[in-house]
Parts: structure tokens; C-alpha cells; sequence
């Protein structure tokens, strides 16, 4: 039910994309507490996004899940930007994130919803 896309400018080759996706579903289901098994992540590299103006690495991010709380907003942002600094380089001053809680009656997954 997590679902973690990344949108970044930069790009990626399909080894080192394949390391980040497999890391960032480990750790984004530790940091919710919820199932790798329900974890989905998305990385689209080489977009033509800019930010602040320019073309220097940026990413934009869009983290959903059911039950995503208020509270978990700020350690997620942090986790997130260390993740893509770590990872890809970026810096946490040129990534977006977007957070969206669903209702998980409008999660579908299996044929139902959650």
C-alpha cells in the first residue's frame, strides 16, 4: 500500500537504478512499519524538471500510503532526503516531497480494497 515514486532530472543507469529501488523498499518499509510485501516504488530518471531556475540535480517525490500520519511527515522527510543524497547525489535543498494518506477504502490492491 505504500507507494513511493521519485521524479528526478538526472540519469540513471538501469544497475544502479535496480540497487536504489531494492534499497528504498527495504528501508521505506522499516521507517512505516509496514510490509515490504505492500511496498511500491517508482524511480523515473532523466526528466526534464528544473528547479529554482535551473537544471541542477532535483528531485520531486510522491510518498502514499494508508494511515500516513501528520506526525510521521517530518522523520519521513528527513529519511527521504538523506536517502536520495546517499543514493543519487541530490541535496536535500532540491527535493520535494509530497505526502498522501489514503483512505484505504480507495486503495485497491488483489480484486478489493484495504
Amino acid at each position: 500500500m505504500p507507494y513511493f515514486h521519485v521524479q528526478t532530472n538526472i540519469s540513471i543507469p538501469e544497475d544502479r537504478a535496480d540497487g536504489f529501488l531494492t534499497e528504498a523498499s527495504k528501508r521505506l518499509a522499516e521507517k512505516l512499519g509496514k510490509p515490504e510485501r505492500y511496498v511500491m516504488v517508482d524511480l523515473t530518471a532523466g526528466t526534464h524538471l528544473r528547479f529554482s531556475g535551473n537544471k541542477e540535480p532535483a528531485a520531486y517525490v510522491e510518498l502514499k500510503s494508508i494511515g500516513l500520519s501528520e506526525a510521521q511527515t517530518q522523520p519521513l522527510a528527513s529519511f527521504v532526503c538523506s536517502f536520495l543524497e546517499e543514493q543519487l547525489n541530490i541535496p536535500a535543498s532540491r527535493v520535494y516531497i509530497e505526502f498522501i494518506n489514503i483512505p484505504g477504502k480507495f486503495w485497491g490492491w488483489n480484486g478489493g480494497t484495504f
